[in-house]
């Protein structure tokens, strides 16, 4: 049953039109844009060294944190929710369908995105247990804040603040901005944002070769705890 509920969620998301904006085309857009044209001063070395991490991070954010907030928030609203949780399927069979399906989304958005990351000339390097940690707890970390948003606003107010908080973080997080460009006093309040912390964590492997990074790891798991319990506490079937 979780199968089979997955597969139907991640063939609704891949077939609406805005998901697959937030998804697929910003994402790669703002790589190929920025990788082409000297836009942004993202330092020493080429853009894409610096930008390829950057927009993987952005692409784990669009699913599980945006896409998941505004098809849940609009399944709440139209009471496809509370069907689902008188239906055979159990509601943590049906959280945990959701979260496969943002799973097999972010594995064909990685790929993509990669692969045109590679043929800019991106050259990664580093452990990719430390990039498979760091997108795990970015997901998990987005993902309870997504349902959290979801399972609290109305969808007209979950669609609104998630697409506002996409934007935002889109700037402030790291993901094309340098957080050095930013004033002192702003980078390290920025810096804790789990958008930051998953940006730079994989930027310190793919682009510097660093070892795990123990610090981003804290600030996503911190944020990922504090995300999930709220969803559980404070989401609403109805």
């Amino acid at each position: 049953m979780i199968a089979a509920q997955a597969a139907l969620e991640t063939r609704m998301l891949l077939r609406n039109g805005e998901q697959l904006l937030l998804t697929v085309v910003i994402p790669t857009l703002l790589l190929v844009l920025f990788s082409s044209v000297d836009i942004v001063d993202t330092g020493e070395g080429r853009a894409v060294d610096f930008l390829a991490p950057g927009v993987l991070a952005l692409a784990v954010m669009s699913t599980a944190f945006t896409g998941q907030a505004i098809a849940t928030g609009f399944e709440r609203r139209y009471g496809v929710l509370k069907r689902l949780a008188a239906s055979p399927l159990p509601r943590w069979g049906l959280m945990t369908a959701k979260t496969l399906s943002v799973l097999v989304t972010e594995v064909l958005q990685i790929a993509l995105l990669t692969a045109i990351a590679l043929a800019l000339g991106w050259s990664p390097r580093g452990n990719p247990t430390a990039v498979l940690l760091l997108l795990l707890l970015g997901t998990a970390a987005f993902s309870g804040l997504g349902l959290l948003m979801a399972g609290t606003l109305k969808a007209e107010a979950t669609l609104a603040a998630a697409n506002l908080v996409f934007l935002l973080l889109l700037v402030g997080g790291g993901v094309v901005v340098p957080l050095d460009k930013f004033p002192e006093a702003a980078q390290s309040v920025l810096g804790l944002l789990p958008i930051s912390a998953l940006s730079g964590g994989l930027r310190d492997v793919l682009q510097h070769g660093a070892g795990v990074p123990w610090g981003d790891l804290g600030i996503l798991a911190a944020w990922a705890a504090a995300g999930l319990a709220a969803a559980g506490r404070f989401f609403r079937w109805e």
